[in-house]
């Protein structure tokens, strides 16, 4: 597969940084170069050969899409910003891609893929498997995202979920249904009863009916869902010893 020479452009040190990285756990990118603004980009331009650009919008003096508009022939381009509404603009400059911030990996890496030729990209996708780590939520006129694994457990309430995060004690709360989200979350999520699904990697005990995440928090299990939890706890749980089980010497 083709190496793709690339430089990372974000005015934010932080956001730069983890930019950086995140292209170096990615087999085919090289990182060639590290730019706090538009002008240090310029500068790596005129010096070294560059396949792509993934670039920060909003930067003072001399933006994103300004830069790259500036470029008379310019390499492919992944825009990264907080701000939607750059997402029409962007793909006017002929973008392969936009990554709405915040962001992971595997939207970074789906991102990257874009990048690969079609041959290169369809054996990639055909020999690796891309697991989400995160979901994305509407939040009034917002979209946040939420790492799945931060989720302790999910309340239905109305036409609202509450979506209940560890270490956090305010919940975040998006209309939408179990039906509705169960098709985006991991197998590790149940509904355990009609107005709760739970994250099961977060719970610590199961005990007459009820789960208990945490000293404050327990959830009961409804008769409707008391099979499909114990289903998913007999496949991950440790069978009782018994000694006639014992291989013979």
């Amino acid at each position: 597969m083709m190496r793709i020479k690339c430089i990372a452009v974000d005015d934010e040190p932080d956001a730069l940084e983890k930019l950086c990285s995140y292209i170096r756990r990615i087999p085919f990118l090289e990182l060639v170069g590290a730019c706090e603004d538009a002008f240090e980009a310029m500068e790596v331009l005129g010096k070294n050969k560059v396949d792509a650009i993934f670039i920060d919008i909003n930067m003072p003096d001399l933006n994103g899409l300004e830069f790259v508009s500036t470029l008379s022939l310019p390499p492919k381009i992944v825009f990264i910003t907080a701000y939607e509404e750059y997402a029409v603009a962007s793909y006017s400059v002929k973008a392969v891609d936009y990554i709405l911030k915040p962001y992971g990996f595997a939207e970074f890496q789906r991102a990257a893929t874009r990048l690969l030729p079609d041959s290169d990209r369809s054996e990639k996708i055909e020999n690796e498997e891309v697991t989400p780590k995160s979901i994305y939520v509407k939040v009034d006129s917002r979209w946040v995202r939420i790492n799945m694994e931060d989720i302790a457990y999910i309340q239905s309430y109305g036409d609202y979920l509450k979506i209940f995060i560890v270490g956090q004690s305010n919940s975040i709360l998006t209309n939408s249904n179990f039906a509705s989200i169960s098709q985006i979350l991991s197998d590790n999520f149940i509904q355990i009863h009609r107005s709760y699904m739970v994250n099961m990697d977060r719970i610590n005990e199961i005990e007459r009916g009820r789960i208990k995440l945490s000293k404050d928090i327990c959830l009961p299990v409804g008769d409707l869902y008391k099979s499909k939890v114990m289903e998913y706890i007999e496949t991950r749980g440790v069978r009782k010893y018994r000694k006639n089980n014992l291989p013979n010497k």
